[in-house]
């Protein structure tokens, strides 16, 4: 019997659990076509707002190798400076029909963002969602997350700070019908904070992690950015293998804290090994970003293996009643703890560092 790799993932069904996450791969009708044709379970757009964006001019990615002179060694990052989507919402709206009419079967998300901090912004907000999910989107996914825009009320800065990202998500769930998933960045002190914020203004599920703030190396010869207009060069989102530990940590973190909760992890995903990680932990679907763009573009390589992947994990596990995704998830979330509960090699006790009687008496403070 063929293995089942549907899921079911805030209430939306989804014929295998493996997205293309909002990014170069999917910001045009063409892209996203082709994914589903490929067979991906979901596409989330490129991210969609109001206002004019213009990207530099060059070069928007690089992919860094451990070996810069050869395409031949291990891929160990992407780096890239890129906005959200050039086109406007009039020229999103009658793609994302034609996109739902052509694929009605596969899940299609609209990625949106607008400013934050009065009425207007957060109207731009509820403005996105309603034309979008008119167009037949089955969820929503709030850019809380994207590390290089440089209004301070977008983006990051707005995903930093929990109470506005409680407020932005509590203004869209006001007019979607459809739900509603935030999209956090990585580059905060403590992410369960920022996730907080957003389930208690209605979020149907967390996604992390988007990239995280970096820059491009300085070639030693030219002593210019790698990646650069005129010599000038801005932060930029680290992605690909490099984060995919970084990631895992934080969504453990997150699955951990909100163990009923739905989380979508995103980082550094090529192959269903690093997918079962993500669905271990307590994820109920992934989003590859580099991978895809490096085979075709729109990864049809990667879902093909992604797909197979799940299908010969379930077949191997049958004998343990494991039919579906579903039975998996989360399965390792609480093998993660702290220093303390780890057994050690000696017979004393670790105590987090603090010796039994106290840490001011260890530093000679005792009175």
């Amino acid at each position: 019997m063929a293995s089942d790799l549907s899921t079911t993932f805030t209430g939306v069904r989804f014929r295998n659990p493996f997205l293309l996450s909002s990014a170069p791969p999917t910001e045009s009708e063409s892209n996203i076509l082709r994914a589903f044709e490929a067979g991906w379970g979901g596409v989330v757009t490129k991210t969609i707002g109001l206002h004019p964006v213009v990207n530099v001019l060059g070069p928007k990615t690089k992919f860094l190798r451990a070996d810069a002179d050869s395409a031949n060694t291990a891929l160990h990052s992407s780096w890239n400076w890129e906005l959200i989507s050039d086109k406007t919402l009039d020229w999103w709206v009658p793609r994302l029909g034609r996109i739902k009419q052509a694929f009605p079967d596969r899940v299609l998300v609209a990625s949106v963002m607008a400013g934050s901090g009065n009425d207007t912004e957060l109207r731009h907000w509820q403005e996105l969602a309603a034309a979008c999910q008119a167009q037949g989107c089955d969820a929503l996914e709030l850019n809380l997350s994207c590390p290089h825009m440089d209004r301070p009320d977008m983006g990051s800065n707005v995903g930093k700070d929990k109470e506005l990202v409680s407020i932005v998500t509590k203004v869209v769930k006001e007019v979607a019908s459809i739900p509603v998933w935030a999209k956090l960045t990585p580059s905060t002190t403590d992410i369960v904070l920022e996730a907080r914020g957003a389930f208690l203004g209605g979020a149907d599920a967390i996604v992390s992690s988007n990239t995280f703030t970096s820059l491009p190396l300085i070639d030693i010869e030219t002593l210019d950015f790698e990646v650069n207009v005129d010599g000038l060069v801005s932060t930029g989102g680290l992605g690909g293998p490099a984060i995919l530990p970084l990631s895992l940590a934080k969504m453990s973190q997150l699955t951990q804290a909100f163990p009923d909760k739905s989380f979508s992890g995103i980082g550094g995903i090529s192959t269903f090994e690093h997918a079962l990680n993500y669905f271990l932990l307590g994820c109920g679907t992934v989003q590859v970003c580099t991978a895809a763009m490096l085979d075709h573009a729109i990864g049809p390589n990667i879902i093909k293996e992604l797909n197979a992947g799940l299908a010969r994990f379930l077949d191997k596990h049958a004998d343990k009643g494991w039919k579906s995704l579903d039975d998996v998830v989360g399965l390792r979330r609480d093998r993660v703890v702290a220093q303390s509960k780890i057994r050690r090699a000696g017979e004393k006790d670790y105590r987090g560092g603090y010796e039994a009687e106290g840490y001011a008496e260890e530093l000679g403070m005792k009175k």
